[in-house]
Protein backbone atom coordinates (compact mmCIF):
# COMPACT_ATOMS: atom_id res chain seq x y z
CA UNK A 1 0.00 0.00 0.00
CA UNK A 2 1.42 3.37 -0.98
CA UNK A 3 0.12 6.86 -1.67
CA UNK A 4 1.78 7.15 -5.06
CA UNK A 5 -0.23 4.22 -6.43
CA UNK A 6 -3.45 5.66 -5.00
CA UNK A 7 -2.82 9.01 -6.69
CA UNK A 8 -2.11 7.29 -10.00
CA UNK A 9 -5.52 5.65 -9.57
CA UNK A 10 -7.30 8.96 -8.99
CA UNK A 11 -5.17 11.07 -11.35
CA UNK A 12 -4.26 13.60 -8.65
CA UNK A 13 -0.96 15.37 -9.39
CA UNK A 14 -1.12 18.33 -7.02
CA UNK A 15 0.68 19.18 -3.81
CA UNK A 16 1.22 16.59 -1.09
CA UNK A 17 2.89 19.04 1.28
CA UNK A 18 -0.01 21.29 2.27
CA UNK A 19 -2.71 20.17 4.67
CA UNK A 20 -5.09 22.97 3.71
CA UNK A 21 -8.71 23.07 2.54
CA UNK A 22 -7.81 23.72 -1.10
CA UNK A 23 -5.58 20.62 -1.27
CA UNK A 24 -8.16 18.52 0.57
CA UNK A 25 -10.86 19.58 -1.91
CA UNK A 26 -8.66 18.75 -4.89
CA UNK A 27 -7.76 15.30 -3.54
CA UNK A 28 -11.41 14.65 -2.70
CA UNK A 29 -12.72 15.64 -6.14
CA UNK A 30 -10.20 13.43 -7.89
CA UNK A 31 -11.37 10.53 -5.75
CA UNK A 32 -15.09 10.86 -6.45
CA UNK A 33 -14.49 11.28 -10.21
CA UNK A 34 -12.25 8.22 -10.44
CA UNK A 35 -13.67 5.79 -7.86
CA UNK A 36 -17.30 4.73 -8.32
CA UNK A 37 -19.78 4.25 -5.50
CA UNK A 38 -20.86 0.68 -6.24
CA UNK A 39 -22.12 -2.56 -4.70
CA UNK A 40 -21.49 -4.85 -7.68
CA UNK A 41 -19.59 -7.39 -5.58
CA UNK A 42 -22.88 -8.47 -4.00
CA UNK A 43 -24.31 -9.26 -7.43
CA UNK A 44 -21.34 -11.06 -8.93
CA UNK A 45 -20.55 -13.52 -6.17
CA UNK A 46 -17.89 -11.59 -4.24
CA UNK A 47 -17.79 -10.88 -0.53
CA UNK A 48 -17.21 -7.30 0.65
CA UNK A 49 -14.73 -7.13 3.51
CA UNK A 50 -13.49 -4.11 5.43
CA UNK A 51 -9.82 -5.03 5.94
CA UNK A 52 -7.93 -1.98 4.67
CA UNK A 53 -5.54 -4.07 2.56
CA UNK A 54 -8.50 -5.70 0.79
CA UNK A 55 -10.14 -2.31 0.22
CA UNK A 56 -6.88 -0.91 -1.17
CA UNK A 57 -6.42 -3.90 -3.48
CA UNK A 58 -9.99 -3.66 -4.75
CA UNK A 59 -10.13 0.08 -5.39
CA UNK A 60 -6.53 0.95 -6.24
CA UNK A 61 -5.11 -2.17 -7.85
CA UNK A 62 -8.23 -3.75 -9.37
CA UNK A 63 -9.69 -0.33 -10.28
CA UNK A 64 -13.07 -1.05 -8.74
CA UNK A 65 -15.24 1.15 -6.57
CA UNK A 66 -16.99 0.45 -3.29
CA UNK A 67 -19.61 1.62 -0.87
CA UNK A 68 -19.11 4.14 1.96
CA UNK A 69 -17.25 1.76 4.29
CA UNK A 70 -14.70 1.12 1.54
CA UNK A 71 -14.46 4.52 -0.17
CA UNK A 72 -14.33 6.60 3.00
CA UNK A 73 -12.04 4.19 4.82
CA UNK A 74 -9.51 4.45 1.98
CA UNK A 75 -9.94 8.21 1.79
CA UNK A 76 -9.43 8.51 5.55
CA UNK A 77 -6.24 6.42 5.33
CA UNK A 78 -4.88 8.67 2.58
CA UNK A 79 -5.65 11.87 4.50
CA UNK A 80 -4.09 10.56 7.72
CA UNK A 81 -0.96 9.51 5.84
CA UNK A 82 -0.72 13.03 4.42
CA UNK A 83 -0.88 14.52 7.92
CA UNK A 84 -4.49 15.64 8.08
CA UNK A 85 -6.39 15.48 11.37
CA UNK A 86 -8.95 12.93 10.12
CA UNK A 87 -11.33 10.63 11.99
CA UNK A 88 -14.37 8.48 11.25
CA UNK A 89 -18.01 9.14 12.16
CA UNK A 90 -21.13 7.02 11.74
CA UNK A 91 -24.46 8.09 10.23
CA UNK A 92 -28.05 6.85 9.96
CA UNK A 93 -29.40 7.15 6.42
CA UNK A 94 -32.86 8.62 5.75
CA UNK A 95 -35.41 6.37 4.04
CA UNK A 96 -37.93 8.61 2.22
CA UNK A 97 -40.41 5.76 1.66
CA UNK A 98 -40.64 5.17 5.40
CA UNK A 99 -40.14 8.88 6.17
CA UNK A 100 -37.66 7.87 8.86
CA UNK A 101 -33.96 7.48 9.53
CA UNK A 102 -32.51 3.98 9.66
CA UNK A 103 -32.32 2.40 13.09
CA UNK A 104 -28.82 1.00 12.52
CA UNK A 105 -25.69 3.01 11.76
CA UNK A 106 -24.76 2.00 8.22
CA UNK A 107 -22.92 5.01 6.81
CA UNK A 108 -19.26 5.75 7.50
CA UNK A 109 -17.94 9.27 6.87
CA UNK A 110 -14.79 11.26 7.54
CA UNK A 111 -14.34 14.34 9.72
CA UNK A 112 -11.30 16.53 9.02
CA UNK A 113 -10.14 19.43 11.19
CA UNK A 114 -8.12 22.21 9.52
CA UNK A 115 -6.98 25.28 11.49
CA UNK A 116 -9.56 24.58 14.18
CA UNK A 117 -12.48 24.22 11.73
CA UNK A 118 -14.22 20.86 11.29
CA UNK A 119 -15.29 19.59 7.86
CA UNK A 120 -17.23 16.54 6.73
CA UNK A 121 -15.65 14.68 3.82
CA UNK A 122 -17.96 12.00 2.41
CA UNK A 123 -16.84 10.20 -0.74
CA UNK A 124 -19.25 7.32 -0.35
CA UNK A 125 -22.84 8.32 -1.01
CA UNK A 126 -23.11 8.55 -4.77
CA UNK A 127 -25.72 9.90 -7.20
CA UNK A 128 -27.01 13.44 -6.63
CA UNK A 129 -26.44 13.29 -2.85
CA UNK A 130 -22.68 13.03 -3.32
CA UNK A 131 -21.07 16.23 -2.05
CA UNK A 132 -18.35 17.65 -4.30
CA UNK A 133 -16.54 19.69 -1.67
CA UNK A 134 -15.78 19.18 2.02
CA UNK A 135 -18.61 20.69 4.03
CA UNK A 136 -17.91 22.94 6.98
CA UNK A 137 -19.52 21.53 10.09
CA UNK A 138 -21.73 24.49 10.97
CA UNK A 139 -25.44 24.43 11.70
CA UNK A 140 -28.02 26.20 9.57
CA UNK A 141 -25.67 27.47 6.86
CA UNK A 142 -26.52 26.89 3.19
CA UNK A 143 -23.47 25.47 1.40
CA UNK A 144 -24.04 25.70 -2.38
CA UNK A 145 -22.16 23.21 -4.54
CA UNK A 146 -22.54 22.01 -8.14
CA UNK A 147 -24.97 19.20 -7.16
CA UNK A 148 -27.23 21.65 -5.27
CA UNK A 149 -27.45 23.31 -1.87
CA UNK A 150 -26.37 21.22 1.12
CA UNK A 151 -27.05 22.17 4.73
CA UNK A 152 -26.25 20.80 8.17
CA UNK A 153 -28.59 21.38 11.09
CA UNK A 154 -27.64 20.49 14.65
CA UNK A 155 -30.16 19.69 17.40
CA UNK A 156 -29.30 18.19 20.79
CA UNK A 157 -25.84 17.11 19.60
CA UNK A 158 -27.29 15.30 16.58
CA UNK A 159 -26.36 16.61 13.14
CA UNK A 160 -28.68 16.35 10.12
CA UNK A 161 -27.69 16.67 6.45
CA UNK A 162 -30.20 17.73 3.82
CA UNK A 163 -29.94 18.74 0.19
CA UNK A 164 -32.00 21.03 -2.03
CA UNK A 165 -31.94 20.23 -5.74
CA UNK A 166 -32.85 22.10 -8.90
CA UNK A 167 -35.75 21.36 -11.19
CA UNK A 168 -35.24 18.40 -13.52
CA UNK A 169 -35.62 18.18 -17.30
CA UNK A 170 -36.26 14.60 -18.46
CA UNK A 171 -36.26 14.27 -22.28
CA UNK A 172 -37.46 10.64 -22.21
CA UNK A 173 -40.91 11.06 -20.73
CA UNK A 174 -41.25 7.29 -20.30
CA UNK A 175 -39.11 7.81 -17.20
CA UNK A 176 -40.85 10.92 -15.87
CA UNK A 177 -42.49 8.90 -13.09
CA UNK A 178 -39.59 6.52 -12.49
CA UNK A 179 -39.18 5.42 -8.88
CA UNK A 180 -35.50 6.29 -9.30
CA UNK A 181 -36.34 9.99 -9.62
CA UNK A 182 -36.33 12.12 -6.50
CA UNK A 183 -39.67 13.93 -6.37
CA UNK A 184 -38.98 16.33 -3.52
CA UNK A 185 -36.86 19.43 -3.99
CA UNK A 186 -35.55 19.27 -0.42
CA UNK A 187 -34.41 15.88 0.81
CA UNK A 188 -33.09 14.62 4.13
CA UNK A 189 -29.93 12.55 3.60
CA UNK A 190 -28.63 11.27 6.96
CA UNK A 191 -28.06 12.10 10.62
CA UNK A 192 -24.96 11.56 12.75
CA UNK A 193 -23.23 12.43 16.00
CA UNK A 194 -19.64 13.53 16.52
CA UNK A 195 -18.77 10.41 18.50
CA UNK A 196 -15.57 8.98 16.95
CA UNK A 197 -16.01 5.61 15.27
CA UNK A 198 -13.71 2.86 14.07
CA UNK A 199 -14.04 0.60 11.05
CA UNK A 200 -14.71 -2.25 13.48
CA UNK A 201 -17.95 -0.50 14.45
CA UNK A 202 -19.26 -1.34 10.96
CA UNK A 203 -18.43 -5.06 10.68
CA UNK A 204 -21.96 -6.23 11.51
CA UNK A 205 -23.48 -3.66 9.14
CA UNK A 206 -21.14 -4.71 6.34
CA UNK A 207 -22.37 -8.31 6.61
CA UNK A 208 -26.02 -7.32 7.09
CA UNK A 209 -26.16 -4.98 4.10
CA UNK A 210 -24.84 -7.59 1.68
CA UNK A 211 -26.90 -10.53 2.95
CA UNK A 212 -30.24 -9.32 4.31
CA UNK A 213 -33.25 -9.47 1.96
CA UNK A 214 -34.34 -6.18 3.59
CA UNK A 215 -31.17 -4.39 2.51
CA UNK A 216 -31.32 -1.87 -0.31
CA UNK A 217 -28.03 -3.25 -1.58
CA UNK A 218 -29.33 -6.78 -2.12
CA UNK A 219 -32.34 -5.36 -3.98
CA UNK A 220 -30.41 -3.19 -6.42
CA UNK A 221 -27.16 -3.47 -8.34
CA UNK A 222 -25.69 0.02 -8.20
CA UNK A 223 -22.74 1.75 -9.84
CA UNK A 224 -22.47 5.55 -9.83
CA UNK A 225 -19.66 7.93 -10.70
CA UNK A 226 -19.33 11.69 -10.49
CA UNK A 227 -18.26 13.54 -13.65
CA UNK A 228 -16.97 17.05 -14.25
CA UNK A 229 -20.53 18.35 -14.81
CA UNK A 230 -22.82 15.83 -13.11
CA UNK A 231 -22.92 12.09 -12.52
CA UNK A 232 -23.83 8.82 -14.18
CA UNK A 233 -25.50 5.82 -12.59
CA UNK A 234 -26.24 2.25 -13.61
CA UNK A 235 -28.98 0.79 -11.42
CA UNK A 236 -30.08 -2.63 -12.59
CA UNK A 237 -30.42 -2.20 -16.36
CA UNK A 238 -31.17 1.55 -16.18
CA UNK A 239 -28.38 3.94 -17.14
CA UNK A 240 -28.86 7.53 -16.00
CA UNK A 241 -26.69 10.49 -16.97
CA UNK A 242 -27.31 13.76 -15.17
CA UNK A 243 -25.89 17.15 -16.15
CA UNK A 244 -26.08 19.77 -13.41
CA UNK A 245 -27.45 23.21 -14.26
CA UNK A 246 -27.95 22.23 -17.90
CA UNK A 247 -30.24 25.25 -18.12
CA UNK A 248 -30.72 28.01 -15.56
CA UNK A 249 -31.73 26.21 -12.34
CA UNK A 250 -32.45 23.04 -14.34
CA UNK A 251 -30.65 19.68 -14.33
CA UNK A 252 -30.78 17.42 -17.38
CA UNK A 253 -31.61 13.79 -16.49
CA UNK A 254 -31.27 11.27 -19.33
CA UNK A 255 -32.41 7.65 -19.00
CA UNK A 256 -31.81 4.59 -21.16
CA UNK A 257 -32.64 0.93 -20.56
CA UNK A 258 -29.83 -1.50 -21.41
CA UNK A 259 -30.02 -5.03 -22.75
CA UNK A 260 -28.20 -7.75 -20.80
CA UNK A 261 -25.32 -7.85 -23.25
CA UNK A 262 -24.81 -4.07 -22.96
CA UNK A 263 -24.32 -4.00 -19.17
CA UNK A 264 -20.68 -5.11 -18.95
CA UNK A 265 -19.69 -2.97 -21.95
CA UNK A 266 -21.33 0.05 -20.29
CA UNK A 267 -19.52 -0.62 -17.00
CA UNK A 268 -16.22 -0.57 -18.88
CA UNK A 269 -16.93 2.46 -21.06
CA UNK A 270 -18.79 4.66 -18.57
CA UNK A 271 -17.28 3.61 -15.23
CA UNK A 272 -13.93 2.02 -16.18
CA UNK A 273 -14.93 -1.16 -14.35
CA UNK A 274 -14.13 -4.68 -15.49
CA UNK A 275 -15.59 -7.42 -13.31
CA UNK A 276 -13.89 -10.76 -12.66
CA UNK A 277 -17.21 -12.60 -12.41
CA UNK A 278 -20.56 -12.39 -14.16
CA UNK A 279 -22.86 -9.62 -12.90
CA UNK A 280 -26.52 -10.41 -12.33
CA UNK A 281 -28.29 -7.00 -12.52
CA UNK A 282 -31.25 -6.38 -10.24
CA UNK A 283 -33.55 -3.42 -9.57
CA UNK A 284 -36.36 -4.14 -7.15
CA UNK A 285 -38.45 -1.02 -6.64
CA UNK A 286 -37.40 0.69 -3.45
CA UNK A 287 -36.22 3.86 -1.82
CA UNK A 288 -33.02 4.48 -3.80
CA UNK A 289 -33.40 7.73 -5.72
CA UNK A 290 -31.19 9.93 -7.83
Amino acid sequence: MNLEEYFVRTGYKGSLEKQDLETLTDIFQHHIRAVPFENLSIHCGEKITLELEHVYNKIVQRKRGGWCMENNQLLGWVLKRLGYDASFLGAYVFNPHQNAYATIMTHLLVKVVIDGKAYIVDGGFGVSYQMWQPMELVSGKDQPQAPGIFRFTEKNAVWYLEKMRRKQYIPNQNFSNSDLLEKKECRKVYMFSLEPRTVEDFCFQCTYLQTSPDSLFTKKSICTLQTTDGFRALIGWTLTETTYNYKENMDLVEFVTLEDDEVEKTLKEKFNITLDQKLVPINVKGFYTI
